[in-house]
């Protein structure tokens, strides 16, 4: 039977205060790496939402140019747009006759996204209305606030609610709050140094 005496080994194991600035190194290189690949994804995540708010806005006023290449950003814009909005018609003529690539409730969604990656810029995902932190309970909160989108899309089926483009603005919104609530926090890191103020 052999004993490993490891007071006589050549490579004797770290303790005291090496040990813990051994461990303490390897936990600040693997925390690096991960908020190093978190920050990417948060970087594609905002010049996303900075094409959604920028884009369809846009769009009229690079087609009533007539400039060569800027109509062809516009159809671009206008294809995107009228593939993923269900009413792209409603658009506002911000430069007549051309209108928005998208209608005021997926534009309102777009500024409710907004609104809640400012908020998270804000306070790192440390607030109580992050919907990511309660699970399924949150995924669900979340399911039920875009739902307010397609009701209002099915409202106007009725002769009671007319087409309002405040109200479908106001509607989308509150949509695109409920979604970034649960997003938000699942795209973008959290500053190490945020959270550790955080900490008592």
């Amino acid at each position: 039977m052999v004993v490993y005496n490891w007071q006589q080994s050549s490579s004797p194991i770290p303790h005291g205060p090496i040990f813990a600035m051994t461990l303490s190194a390897a936990f600040s290189n693997a925390a690096s790496n991960y908020f190093s690949r978190r920050s990417w994804q948060s970087g594609l995540g905002d010049l996303v939402l900075l094409a959604l708010v920028s884009g369809p806005p846009a769009a009229p006023f690079l087609a009533a140019s007539g400039l060569p290449g800027l109509t062809q950003i516009a159809a671009i814009i206008y294809a995107m747009g009228f593939n993923v909005c269900p009413q792209p018609e409603l658009g506002l003529p911000l430069a007549a006759p051309h209108i928005m690539a998208v209608c005021m409730r997926c534009y309102g969604t777009v500024m409710g996204l907004v609104m809640m990656r400012l908020l998270y810029r804000r306070d790192q995902g440390q607030a109580a209305y992050w919907l990511d932190q309660y699970g399924l309970v949150g995924f669900g909160i979340t399911f039920a606030l875009c739902m307010i989108y397609p009701a209002e899309l099915a409202l106007q089926g009725f002769n009671w609610w007319p087409i309002d483009h405040v109200r479908m603005t106001l509607f989308g919104w509150l949509a695109g709050l409920g979604l970034g609530a649960y997003l938000m926090p699942l795209l973008h890191y959290r500053d190490p140094a945020s959270i550790t103020e955080s900490l008592p």
